[in-house]
Parts: structure tokens; sequence; C-alpha cells
């Protein structure tokens, strides 16, 4: 069985690695971009939320937490056979709580987690004070920590899982752009850059390259482009204690440790577009970056010395008018596997879509 995949960010690459797993698969990965991860996987800081999401229940929390999971097992195994370092914060996500906040739904949620085999502790102003002196508690309530959380380079990761994949039999090709997708009685032909290719699945983990690629189709998938920015950065001295660095997040601002003084930061300051035009998505400047900058500050004082090495953006998938993510056959196609539309989640949601994909096909 010949399968195809087009699209090498971290989900693609996190297909291709679950497929060569499967016996009796052929696994090709096809990318328009020179290498991996240079789209909205590039652009991501691969913050792990999955305790600490606010649902309670239901499948986008199964996927979260199975991701979670996943990602403690995939990282030394991917690491072990590729020789390739996965960057990997373990530490946790420390998540401020603020004035008007109510801190009871989250002691509720804590009980949840324990019942479901997770963990949350739930830490007051004393406590942020005397562990994290570096930030500015003026409008903090509180916080909640959650230790099973990660963070990961997504990147890195994607690499790692690229070369795995190629260990295990899957062919990559990159500068390879996808022009026509036509379905024939008992096989779907894929025309490229590069030239016709025959597969038996098709599974499209685009980003918002699925709208494109799917509007020939009775039913197209509607996939909107939404602006997303982060900023890399140098401290004179680092943040807190050495021993205690995990992932802070408040008010939608990100700060992401990565040793030797540096940091990520990143908000969610989005620009919209109708989809039509990417040309027109408003591109990021020195407003944007003043933004981002002025919220964390807000969050943390001392990044106000910081010295900013690099600024970056991507355009995150966001699926019009139904939830994210977009796992299912192209309606009346079932052999057409769409992947898609995980918008702020790819990363962590990218081993659950994988597996949902493995088992369609199986």
């Amino acid at each position: 069985m010949n399968v195809v995949i087009i699209g090498c960010g971290v989900v693609g690459a996190a297909i291709a690695y679950e497929l060569t797993q499967t016996p009796h698969l052929t696994v090709m990965v096809l990318e328009r971009q020179p290498g991996p991860a240079l789209a909205a996987t590039g652009a991501a800081l691969g913050v792990l939320m999955g305790a600490i999401s606010q649902k309670s229940k239901g499948n986008n929390l199964t996927m979260r937490l199975f991701g979670i999971q996943q990602y403690n097992q995939w990282v030394p195994h991917l690491e072990a056979l590729t020789g390739h370092k996965i960057p990997f914060n373990q530490q946790g996500i420390l998540r401020l709580c603020f004035v008007g906040e109510d801190l009871e739904r989250w002691q509720t949620l804590a009980q949840i987690r324990q019942q479901q085999g997770w963990k949350l502790e739930i830490c007051d102003r004393a406590f942020l004070a005397a562990h994290y002196p570096h930030l500015s508690l003026d409008r903090v309530i509180g916080a909640v920590y959650s230790p099973d959380d990660r963070q990961i380079d997504p990147t890195a990761l994607t690499q790692a899982l690229v070369l795995a994949a190629q260990h295990q039999g899957a062919t990559i090709h990159f500068k390879t752009q996808v022009e026509t997708i036509m379905p024939l009685a008992a096989k779907i032909r894929i025309d490229t850059s590069q030239g016709a290719i025959e597969a038996d699945w098709l599974v499209i983990a685009a980003g918002i390259g699925a709208t494109a690629l799917t509007k020939t189709f009775p039913q197209p998938i509607d996939i909107r482009p939404v602006l997303g920015q982060a900023v890399r950065i140098k401290l004179p001295t680092p943040l807190g204690r050495p021993h205690l660095q995990p992932v802070i997040t408040g008010e939608d601002v990100h700060l992401v440790p990565l040793g030797a003084d540096e940091y990520w930061i990143g908000a969610t300051v989005e620009f919209p577009n109708d989809g039509k035009n990417l040309a027109e998505l408003p591109q990021p400047g020195s407003e944007q970056l003043r933004t981002v900058m002025q919220q964390a500050i807000a969050l943390c004082p001392a990044l106000e010395s910081a010295t900013i090495l690099h600024q970056w953006y991507g355009l995150r998938p966001r699926p019009e008018g139904r939830p994210a993510p977009i796992i299912e056959a192209l309606p009346g196609y079932p052999q057409i596997i769409l992947a898609t539309g995980h918008y702020r989640n790819g990363v962590l949601l990218a081993p659950a879509t994988a597996h949902l994909v493995r088992e369609i096909i199986a």
C-alpha cells in the first residue's frame, strides 16, 4: 500500500513516522518548501498545554493528554534513533491567574485531573513571591502549576521525526509542488512539479495549503490563515532559579526558557484574514513587536533589559466554521484523509493526529 503525505510540518512528519512503523506501507512525503518545519511549525513555541487545559473532558482533551504521553516516550527514542538532540523542557507550565479570575474553578479542575491521573497544583501569591521573584504580581491572585505538561522545540522535533521516518523507509521530497489531485478507479493520482505519482492513500497535512489542494472537490476545506508571531531574546542574567525554569504563561503571553540566558516570547497577537489573498495578510512590524514586548514586560519587568535576537512569524491554519483540528476523510473520497487545521495546537496534537490517521488506514 502506497501512502503519500502532503506537508512536512510537525503534523506531516509525525504521520510519516507513525506510518513507517506499520508493516506493508510505503510512505512518501511531498513538501513544497526546501526543508521541514518552514511554515507554521517553524513559528510555533512548542508549549504543550495538556493537563493545564481548561477542558475537563472530551476528544480534544484526550488528544492533548495523549500528546504529552507520547512525547515523553518519543523524545528519548527519537534521540537514540537519530542522534539528533531535541530540546525538551520537562519542568512543567506555570499559569498565572489575575484579578477577576475564579480560582475555585481551577481547584475543581485540579480534583478532576487527580481522578484522571494527572496533577495540578494551586499556588498562592506568597509562594510565587518566594519562588519567582522576577515576576510582577501586582494583579496576580495566584497561579496553577502543571508539572506534567511540557515544552518542546518544534523545529528540532520535526527534523528528528523526518530522520526517523527516513530511517524506517520513508522517502521525503522537498521543493515539490502538488499541482492537481485526481481520484482514479482504485488509486489517487497526484501531479507534482517533479512528475506524477499514484497512491493508494493520500494524507493532506498541508495546513492552510489544504484549501487550495481541495478546491476542485465538491466539498473543499476552508482553512483561514491567522498570523502569529514570536521573539527570541537574550538577558544579561537568567530569570529566577536555575533549577526552576518552567514555561510561564499569563494573559496570553508565553515566556519559554531556552538556556544560556535566552528565552522565547510569544503572544496571541493575531491578525485574521479572509483567506482569499494571502498577500494581504498584515506583516509583522515594529508596532506588533512592541505590543508583544510590552505584554511580556508587564508580566516580567526584567525583560526590559533584553536584547532581541530574532523575530519570526507564521500563518496558523484555523478551520472556518468548525472546531480545530480536521482529521477525517474528504467527503466522498474515503482514501483521501485530511489532517489539517490544527490552529495553535499543531505540535501538541501531532501524535494523536498521527495515531488517528494510522487507525483510519489500518
